[in-house]
């Protein structure tokens, strides 16, 4: 699946620029966008966590890191430019940019002025208001009060319509306009819940609450002028790409996975801790208590049993990691079926949902016909009849992914062996794994050579998993380069004495550490934690080794280069039978 990704990827930039060319040939030399010049990339300069300037005044955020990684895999040069929504919109429709990162979808925007690429997130928007002042359930409750958007906003749009203009108070940003809420202006604030939450933490806006939750849920992703749809078919086929790869859901998780609209319940941290703290205090002081007891014996005994002393320490570190992943097995087993069963109800009741709102439609359909338009929660009927539907449709796709996520959760945790095995080539998975970082390593090194020796013998695995650990083991390679001056190799052969098919990737990078050595591959140890690294890539690919019956080694000299190697048994007749 990620070659036949890789290809489409490749036709796609192949149509474009032969489209691009004759356009060229045609009307004379032209800059086209992400072939000539960079692409412009337009966005919102204070929509946290979405885009944003952050403290040192460069562009961040998930649309920005979105668009790099567009921009990467599709082989485009892009360039950022933030400021104000209404500049930015209209900064668009005049050519001075060439996409937004970011756009709220509706029907008028796509009718009249840009068109949409497949969305990247969702957005919901809330009603925001002074603590103990006002209250408001929807849109219909703002009639008569002064209310605060950002200009030319989806909101200010939605709004305008139903002839609150008069009543509007419109600011460049988000963060403006809560500001301005929180100073005692106007009586309340509609902006999208998360960059909301987002402002109200970092600015200490400690007098706003939200008042009405997910009075407005959008689709949300990138948008170009109307009538550029080769640059709109590049991103799609970009995001496309990120979503097979795993490089979009990991993104989506370092910016917008980990944010609460609010705390969990004191009640439900109590019981989680006294369930999972507990066990782990009385393991801990179990295993104090053992370390002591074994120190003061140790201390009893003479210096010729000090190799029996070091074999002891071993086994007693071996024990405690055993155990750690037990706990975490534990945890993740007891998380797992606390959100599956909420997640089983939200699976078991969207089709019921779906076959009522079926019924009730033909009712609300002769109720239209009889008096004429009504609106349900705020929306005119005939437009909530189409988007009901499709709302469903979404909450069963995400219910879905919640399952995806906890399975993938559960597969960490344990294992089944043997799954999906067959006689493969460790040389064809090792191009597979280069090919889809490809990218990846042009960014990172001038220097990249691969050396596959021919005729190797076949091991027992799956082959998928073996590419994750290439590549794996590349990225990891790639991050520890300095510049691109430095070199990357990855190399096959076939160690004959020991039966063991063996592939190495080695880096001239910044090396590590000889007491980091022996923890790199324990869960959750990493030296790249401010770069976002979770620390599970080589405790994953360690783990994928032992499956097979083989073992991930490293070597490395500080400063001068790191060698990890891969070592996987030759398969046996009897394996194959």
């Amino acid at each position: 699946m990620p070659r036949l990704v890789g290809l489409r990827a490749v036709l796609v930039v192949l149509c474009v620029a032969a489209s691009l060319a004759a356009a060229t040939v045609g009307h004379g030399a032209e800059f086209v966008p992400g072939v000539t010049r960079p692409v412009v990339v337009g966005g919102d300069r204070d929509y946290p966590p979405y885009e944003y300037l952050d403290k040192n005044g460069q562009p961040a955020g998930f649309n920005v890191d979105l668009a790099r990684a567009i921009g990467e895999v599709m082989g485009m040069r892009v360039e950022f430019r933030l400021g104000s929504w209404a500049e930015m919109r209209q900064a668009l429709l005049d050519g001075e940019v060439d996409i937004l990162e970011g756009m709220s979808f509706s029907e008028e925007r796509a009718a009249e002025e840009v068109d949409f690429a497949p969305p990247s997130a969702v957005v919901n928007h809330a009603i925001f208001a002074r603590k103990g002042e006002r209250v408001a359930r929807s849109l219909d409750d703002l009639a008569g009060k002064t209310v605060i958007v950002h200009r030319r906003g989806y909101m200010h749009d939605q709004l305008a319509a139903r002839g609150y203009e008069k009543d509007l108070v419109l600011t460049d940003t988000p963060a403006d306009g809560l500001r301005l809420l929180a100073s005692g202006v106007g009586d309340f604030a509609v902006v999208a819940m998360l960059p909301g939450n987002y402002i109200i933490r970092d600015n200490k806006l400690d007098n706003i609450e939200v008042v009405a939750r997910s009075v407005a849920t959008l689709r949300y992703g990138f948008a170009v002028k109307k009538g550029n749809e080769a640059l709109l078919a590049r991103f799609s086929e970009g995001l496309a790409i990120l979503r097979g790869t795993g490089q979009y859901e990991a993104l989506y998780n370092k910016w917008l996975g980990v944010l609460e609209d609010r705390p969990l319940p004191w009640t439900t941290v109590a019981r989680y801790a006294g369930a999972v703290g507990l066990p782990l205090l009385a393991l801990l002081g179990g295993s104090m208590l053992w370390t002591h007891f074994l120190r003061k014996q140790v201390a009893q005994r003479t210096a010729s049993l000090s190799q029996a002393l070091d074999e002891l320490s071993r086994n007693q570190r071996q024990l405690v990691q055993a155990d750690k992943m037990a706990a975490l097995g534990i945890l993740v087993s007891g998380v797992a079926h606390e959100i599956n069963n909420p997640n089983g109800l939200i699976l078991l009741n969207i089709p019921i949902l779906r076959k009522v709102h079926a019924d009730v439609s033909r009712l609300l359909d002769g109720l239209r016909e009889r008096e004429g338009e009504f609106t349900l929660g705020g929306i005119a009927y005939t437009r909530m009849r189409q988007e009901i539907p499709k709302m469903l449709e979404e909450m069963q796709e995400g219910a879905l992914r919640i399952k995806r996520i906890v399975n993938d959760l559960k597969d960490f945790a344990r294992r089944e062996e043997g799954a999906g095995k067959a006689l493969i080539d460790v040389g064809d998975a090792s191009r597979k794994a280069v090919r889809l970082v490809e990218a990846t390593i042009r960014k990172h090194t001038d220097h990249f050579t691969a050396d596959y020796e021919e005729d190797l013998p076949l091991v027992w695995g799956n082959s998928q998993r073996i590419e994750q650990v290439v590549v794996n083991l590349v990225l990891n390679a790639c991050q520890a380069l300095p510049d691109k001056s430095r070199g990357i190799a990855v190399t096959t052969r076939h160690d004959a004495a020991r039966g063991l098919v063996v592939l190495c990737v080695r880096d001239e990078g910044s090396g590590i550490a000889p007491e980091h050595l022996p923890h790199l591959t324990d869960p959750f140890f990493t030296t790249k934690r401010d770069a976002g690294g979770t620390g599970l890539g080589l405790s994953v690919s360690a783990g994928i080794a032992k499956e097979h019956g083989g073992a991930l080694v490293f070597e490395s000299s500080p400063g001068q280069f790191t060698l990890a190697c891969l070592e996987l048994p030759v398969a046996k007749e009897e394996s194959a039978a």
